[in-house]
């Protein structure tokens, strides 16, 4: 008994070096409720991970306390038990790092994976992100549409009738005639809407002048290097919309519909796409490898040029293509005797659009005379280009009535507000009766030659003597070209326009006292020759031996631009040659 009662004494000595008090032992459902707390802890752990679908090995692994994985380890009420002690509160703060390595692997797999722990936080710098799974900053498609690119610039070399040369800088969208205007704003010329800029060819011996709506750039492209743009005057450009029957004799122009060939409607039929009009007539054609010209029947209609192989017929078994208007475009030949042996100076040519081409590619025909390539050219034209032609006719015209009334010249100075008037009374008088007037005119001509002859006699002490000015004064004006041959002034003639009353003056090469007066009149080239004349020890020119005389050539000019006299038709346009 004694024995039984010392071990029994005992126990709590032993019990104490083990640490555990003796409340403990006198109380054993406080250790069994802390293990109880300890599986409820890890089973809402373990809960938490699965619901995190964390069911790899190395992450669904709970970290211990000391921070090491517990794998391969059942997760035992008895082991745990045995752990070191620690509060429930520090247990619960120490698991919650379990979710960052989860988190960050679910992110690099561009999975959306929020906790309640770890709020969202927004990344202000998502082009930073050098990962290969981070969504791009933005989708390609939300963003705008790029903007349009604007026009660039480029520099364009024209040259003038004299040799001259200026470089422009021009957008790449500029057409033909804004550059026009560029050029005469910059030569300070006078805009009256007929200049042209001109395709010249020198080596191919071609040249035409550009449709006002033509972009400069996109010609520029298919020109060769030795080609170049020059300044020019065009009067003839749309000298056909205001009268069409001298450009298409009737003889050459033929309709699908006999009812729409009147001349009323022939350029209605042109400018209307659904009318077939048709030029036809005999042309001499260059034949493709060889020198010699051959005569055939050829016929220009909408679809293209064609020849017949049988005299006249134009049925279509007949009909073999020469050129095509869409992708071509018509040029004057300059030298064609020359260059190509062509029969005459009436040449022409249908060159293709592209920038190399070959001799055998250019279609080389020749007319009979000025009015009949005149024909073919236009009729080329207008087939091509259509209601083009008559709005870049008709825009001068709109712009022109657009102006204020202020900017318009008061006063009109047509033939038709100037009348003949008397003022030898108190008050001016019109004179009716054209004997009358005319008898006026001779009598104020009379009476201001001798008052100019006095102005002459009083001034006669200044160095330079009136007589002396009167012969020189006319060289500062545009239409003098000096001393230029008879070749030269016509071929001035034909490159600024065949049109009437277009004219230049120049120095008469077989009397160096005399002047050459070359105008145009009906598409032909006439030459009238100015002659001095002396009346009371002065100096007088004439064109009508000595009826009618001027002190110089400038009144001479005046007076042809108002009354046709002598010549064919008023003077109306000057040949002008203007440095850049």
């Amino acid at each position: 008994m004694g024995d039984k009662v010392g071990q029994s004494s005992s126990k709590p000595e032993n019990l104490a070096r083990t640490g555990f008090s003796s409340q403990s032992r006198s109380q054993p459902e406080h250790g069994f409720g802390l293990q109880l707390l300890m599986n409820d802890i890890n089973s809402s752990l373990e809960s938490l991970n699965s619901a995190c679908n964390m069911q790899s090995d190395t992450d669904t692994v709970p970290l211990l306390q000391n921070g090491q994985h517990a794998s391969n380890q059942p997760a035992a009420s008895s082991s745990r038990s045995l752990q070191p002690q620690a509060s429930p509160r520090q247990k619960v703060q120490r698991s919650q790092p379990v979710h960052i390595l989860p988190i960050r692997r679910l992110q690099e797999e561009d999975q959306q994976f929020r906790t309640s722990s770890l709020p969202a936080i927004p990344n202000p710098f998502p082009e930073l992100c050098g990962g290969a799974g981070s969504p791009p900053a933005a989708a390609p498609s939300s963003l705008p549409p790029p903007p349009s690119q604007p026009p660039t610039k480029q520099d364009v070399k024209v040259f003038s009738e004299d040799g001259t040369s200026k470089v422009v800088e021009i957008l790449t969208d500029m057409t033909a005639r804004d550059l026009c205007q560029l050029l005469v704003y910059k030569s300070h010329c006078v805009d009256d809407n007929s200049w042209a800029l001109v395709e010249h060819h020198p080596q191919l011996g071609l040249e035409r002048c550009l449709e006002d709506h033509e972009i400069v750039v996109q010609v520029e492209s298919t020109m060769p290097s030795e080609s170049k743009f020059l300044f020019r005057k065009n009067y003839a450009k749309y000298e056909f919309f205001k009268n069409p029957v001298n450009f298409f004799p009737d003889q050459m122009v033929t309709w699908c519909q006999q009812s729409n060939g009147s001349q009323a409607q022939l350029l209605q039929n042109f400018l209307n796409s659904s009318s077939c009009p048709e030029i036809q007539g005999f042309l001499q054609v260059k034949e493709l490898g060889r020198k010699s010209w051959k005569k055939l029947y050829v016929c220009l209609r909408r679809s293209g040029l064609y020849y017949s192989t049988k005299g006249t017929s134009k049925e279509p078994r007949h009909l073999q293509l020469l050129a095509d208007l869409e992708e071509s475009s018509i040029f004057y030949l300059i030298a064609g005797k020359k260059q190509y042996n062509a029969p005459n100076d009436h040449g022409m040519c249908i060159k293709p659009n592209k920038a190399k081409i070959e001799m055998k590619e250019l279609r080389l025909l020749c007319a009979e005379d000025e009015q009949i390539r005149t024909c073919w050219m236009t009729a080329f034209r207008l087939l091509k280009y259509g209601m083009l032609l008559y709005q870049n006719y008709r825009i001068p015209q709109q712009r022109k009535a657009l102006l204020s009334p202020f900017n318009t010249p008061v006063r009109s100075v047509s033939e038709n507000s100037l009348v003949a008037m008397d003022f030898s009374g108190q008050t001016g008088r019109v004179i009716d009766n054209p004997a009358e007037a005319q008898s006026a005119a001779l009598e104020e001509g009379h009476a201001w030659r001798k008052r100019s002859t006095r102005m002459n006699i009083l001034s006669s002490q200044s160095p330079l003597h009136p007589s002396t000015l009167n012969s020189v004064i006319h060289r500062t004006q545009h239409w003098f070209h000096g001393r230029i041959s008879r070749e030269e002034s016509h071929r001035i003639i034909k490159q600024q326009g065949l049109v009437d009353g277009l004219f230049l003056l120049r120095d008469s090469q077989s009397n160096p006292k005399a002047f050459v007066l070359t105008l145009c009149h009906h598409q032909k080239i006439k030459n009238f020759q100015i002659l001095p004349c002396e009346d009371d020890g002065q100096t007088f020119f004439t064109l009508d031996d000595g009826n009618t005389k001027f002190s110089d050539l400038i009144q001479l000019v005046d007076f042809y631009q108002l009354n046709k006299g002598v010549l064919p038709c008023k003077l109306k346009h000057h040949c002008i040659r203007v440095a850049l």
